[in-house]
């Protein structure tokens, strides 16, 4: 299956507190229970599942922060989906399609394109950076800074990652004349194993990082 590392929202203003105590006793498991005193007092303690509606009901997604348009606000979204929907072979009604549609986010047309890869995870949301790719960059940013993608981090974590990895992919690019692949949108067209390969995908996951770690965002590292 390998590595797709995925933003997370990020909480609404007044939430932040609770949003990373929440996130601290889902991810470590351990779930405040009421003790026998409490019981008998009648007191309430929220499970796990409500702890988790009450993150995700408190966060500002991803999409917003890319500025996707969006389906039924949007005018470009609207007329993406037109073009989606013409090139259809078996087609049900426009309003049909549109009413199914309603609330998507075009991350394609976002305008904010640092938080969209280019090294997308197959079958995810196309701001998902596809981290598998790290495998093969080992060899260039060694296991410590690679493992590390394993770890889902918040926001603070999230930009501290980026920024190490851009230091060290910059460093790798003064040292082999290859500082123009950091504006490369694409992947550049030379071998995969190449250095120039592997320093563009280093690039692409620090700068992905870096603008969702310092506009409030962490990620989930998800196998």
């Amino acid at each position: 299956m390998g590595l797709d590392m995925r933003p997370l929202g990020k909480p609404k203003k007044g939430f932040e507190k609770r949003y990373a105590e929440i996130f601290k006793m889902v991810v470590s498991d351990t779930i405040p229970e009421p003790n026998l005193w409490d019981k008998l007092k009648g007191k309430k303690f929220p499970t796990k599942d409500e702890l988790i509606q009450e993150w995700f009901d408190n966060q500002i997604p991803t999409y917003e922060t890319i500025k996707a348009p969006m389906m039924g606000r949007d005018q470009e979204a609207e007329a993406w989906l037109k073009r989606q929907y013409e090139a259809l072979e078996k087609k049900p009604s426009w309003e049909e399609f549109l009413k199914e549609h309603k609330g998507y986010y075009v991350i394609p047309l976002a305008k904010e394109q640092d938080g969209v890869p280019c090294y997308i995870a197959f079958g995810q949301d196309e701001n998902v950076f596809r981290g598998q790719f790290l495998v093969d960059c080992v060899d260039l940013i060694g296991e410590e800074l690679a493992n590390e993608a394993l770890e889902t981090k918040l926001a603070e974590e999230t930009l501290d990652y980026g920024n190490r990895l851009m230091a060290v992919a910059e460093k790798k690019a003064q040292d082999n004349n290859l500082e123009y692949l950091k504006e490369l949108r694409t992947p550049p067209e030379v071998a995969e194993d190449s250095l120039e390969s592997k320093l563009h995908i280093v690039y692409s996951l620090a700068k992905w990082l870096i603008f969702y770690g310092k506009n409030g965002h962490g990620y989930e590292a998800d196998f």
